[in-house]
C-alpha cells in the first residue's frame, strides 16, 4: 500500500464541505452523521449534544427551563466542547466529561425545552458556526441547513414515519417488554415533534434545497450509501 487515501473527501485539493443533516427525533440523524463522518474523514459536530450539555447545566444549576435570560447567562458562562474520538464524540462541559449523563431522559427533556429560547439558540448558532468555519464537518440537528449553515454545500433532511421512529426509540431504550414505558416513550416522541415543529425560533423544517431521505424502510447501510452518493455528486460538481 502507498498510504494514499482512497477517500475523495480527504484527497489534497478536494473541497472540504459543510454537510447539514436535519430531521425529527428518532430518524437516525446521529447514527448517520457519525458514520458518514468516519467514512469521509470529516469531523462530526453534534449540535444536539451542545443543547443537552446546557440542559444538564441548567438542571445542576437549578435554572428553570423557561427562564430565557438566566439560560443565556448560563450559556455565556459555559464551556461546551465536542472532542472527536474513533468511538464518537466526547462531550465536555466546563472540562468535565458528560458524554453518558446527557443521554439520560431528564437531560433530553431539558435540552428540548432549553432549545426553544431565541437568545439561547442565537448563542448556540454562533458557537456552532465557529466550530464549522473551516469546513470538513458534518452537523446534525433540526435547523442546521436552515439557520446554522444556510449555505452548506450539502443538505440532507432525514425523515421516517412517526410510528417507525417511535418503534426505534422504544427499541433503543429496551422497553419492548414494558408496555407502560413504551407508551410513555411514544407519547414523549409525539410531544417532542410538536414542540420542534411549532416553536417560534427555528422550527423543524427541511431547507428548500435539502435532499430528502426517508429511512422508514431502509437499513442503516442503505441510508449511508444514499448520503455518500449525495456528497460524491456535490464533490464531482465542485471539482474541476
Amino acid at each position: 500500500m502507498n498510504g494514499k487515501s482512497t477517500n475523495p473527501a480527504s484527497d489534497e485539493g478536494t473541497p472540504r464541505l459543510v454537510i447539514a443533516i436535519d430531521g425529527p427525533a428518532g430518524a437516525g440523524k446521529s447514527t448517520i452523521a457519525s458514520r458518514l463522518a468516519k467514512s469521509l474523514g470529516y469531523v462530526y459536530l453534534e449540535s444536539g449534544a451542545m443543547y443537552r450539555a446546557l440542559g444538564l447545566k441548567a438542571i445542576e444549576s437549578a435554572v428553570a427551563p423557561d427562564d430565557s435570560a438566566a439560560l443565556l447567562k448560563l450559556a455565556e458562562s459555559s464551556r461546551i466542547e465536542l472532542d472527536p474520538t474513533p468511538e464518537g464524540n466526547r462531550v465536555l462541559l466546563d472540562d468535565r466529561d458528560v458524554t453518558a449523563r446527557i443521554r439520560e431522559r431528564d437531560v433530553t427533556d431539558a435540552a428540548s425545552r432549553v432549545s426553544t429560547h431565541p437568545p439561547v439558540r442565537e448563542w448556540m448558532v454562533n458557537r456552532q458556526r465557529e466550530m464549522g468555519a473551516r469546513g470538513g464537518v458534518i452537523m446534525e440537528g433540526r435547523d442546521i441547513g436552515t439557520v446554522v449553515f444556510p449555505n452548506a454545500e450539502v443538505k440532507i433532511f432525514l425523515d421516517a414515519d412517526p410510528s417507525v421512529r417511535a418503534g426505534r426509540r422504544v427499541s433503543q431504550q429496551n422497553a419492548q417488554n414494558d408496555p407502560e414505558r413504551a407508551a410513555r416513550l411514544r407519547e414523549e416522541l409525539r410531544e417532542r415533534d410538536r414542540r420542534d415543529k411549532t416553536r417560534a425560533a427555528a422550527p423543524l423544517k427541511a431547507a428548500d434545497d435539502a435532499v430528502h431521505i426517508d429511512s422508514s424502510s431502509l437499513k442503516i447501510d442503505e441510508v449511508i450509501a444514499q448520503a455518500e452518493e449525495i456528497v460524491a455528486a456535490k464533490l464531482r460538481q465542485l471539482t474541476p
